[in-house]
């Protein structure tokens, strides 16, 4: 059983506010990708801002 990282923000590599850099770290990928599959998801209809300001204020630093 492999055990995953806590969902954090981090205080390094982040680029607006951490949020798709932790969610990389929690789910074992790049950031990059991670970045790039929020900025595809914003093509389509649905409340992804407010869910990333949402973890933004949520989800706790380092």
């Amino acid at each position: 059983m492999s055990t995953r990282p806590p969902l954090t923000r981090p205080r390094q590599g982040r680029m607006i506010a951490g949020v798709c850099a932790g969610l990389a770290r929690r789910f074992g990928m790049p950031p990059t990708v991670m970045r790039l599959l929020f900025l595809l998801s914003c093509l389509l209809p649905g409340p992804q801002f407010v869910l990333y300001i949402a973890m933004w204020i949520i989800v706790p630093n380092e």
